[in-house]
């Protein structure tokens, strides 16, 4: 099975030299409507396909985004890697604006979000202990570095639900708890990705430092644009050598992403819901 890379992030990773065939797709889901329709094409020979986690115009909050559609509508493109690019706040100091951290855990503290495409009439329980997978975010690693960004690999990342950024004092009890950057949109992002047997990599791209820092009431909102934009540059670069470095042929997962519901639907066959079957079709078609 050939590799087709999705790469859910913003605006500025639409317009990237060398896309050929580009087109805007629109893909129906039974989970409702996505962010956006999905720019398809090819970059280096590798099928890809974009899609604006906030719309175009930037028209969902962080709860309001459709997280089940996106996942589903990628997957019923037949994407089988995804990469997450978000902007993200730091709690560490050597976590600088401009650097982008290779993200491998999570503490979700979102609470107004669908979660789980399973429930009531066909219940499945997935492990997310390790939630991203391993091999495409070491290709995101060796893509970044290639492309000159500073990179870091591996940190957790603290999922709030937002819209309003934290309070001094979450954002210091966030610190105390290991946490290494904060952002309001890779939950339950990850875990519909692992729901959907999908590799899925999640790229920090840090553009402050959150309110624990004492300089950070003295950082003016132009600062953080210049650093927003100056990321953009960087992860177009970063999905440019990705593109040129990613294998052609998937191969079986290490981490096991692409089997994570081979034991995981815990519903007896003839207790299971057929309407719900009917929306899992493509998320969990090779289990059912």
């Amino acid at each position: 099975m050939t590799t087709y890379l999705g790469i859910i992030g913003g605006s500025g990773l639409y317009d990237i030299p060398g896309l050929k065939n580009g087109k805007w797709t629109t893909v129906n889901s039974p989970w409702g409507t996505p962010s956006d329709a999905i720019l398809t094409g090819t970059l280096n020979g590798l099928h890809i396909a974009f899609l604006p986690r906030h719309g175009r115009g930037h028209v969902h909050s962080p709860t309001t985004v459709p997280y089940r559609a996106n996942i589903d509508t990628l997957k019923r493109l037949g994407v089988t890697n995804v990469v997450s690019i978000s902007a993200c706040g730091s709690f560490r100091e050597n976590l600088e604006p401009g650097d982008f951290v290779i993200v491998d855990q999570f503490i979700d503290r979102t609470f107004a979000r669908e979660k789980s495409f399973f429930g009531a009439g066909c219940v499945a329980h997935v492990s997310v202990a390790h939630p991203t997978c391993t091999a495409l975010s070491a290709a995101c690693l060796k893509a970044g570095q290639t492309a000159g960004v500073t990179m870091h690999n591996g940190g957790t990342y603290l999922a709030m639900e937002g819209p309003q950024f934290s309070s001094m004092a979450e954002s210091h009890m966030y610190r105390a708890w290991g946490c290494d950057v904060i952002g309001m949109t890779n939950m339950p992002e990850a875990k519909l990705a692992r729901e959907a047997e999908l590799h899925y990599a999640s790229i920090a791209m840090i553009t402050d430092f959150d309110s624990w820092h004492p300089d950070h009431g003295a950082v003016d909102v132009s600062d953080v644009i210049r650093t927003l934009q100056g990321n953009g540059t960087k992860a177009r670069d970063l999905v440019m050598a990705l593109c040129t470095d990613l294998s052609a042929t998937k191969t079986t997962c290490d981490a096991g992403c692409d089997t994570a519901l081979t034991h995981a639907i815990m519903t007896a066959p003839d207790k299971r819901d057929p309407a719900l079957l009917a929306k899992l079709d493509a998320v969990a078609g090779r289990v059912l």
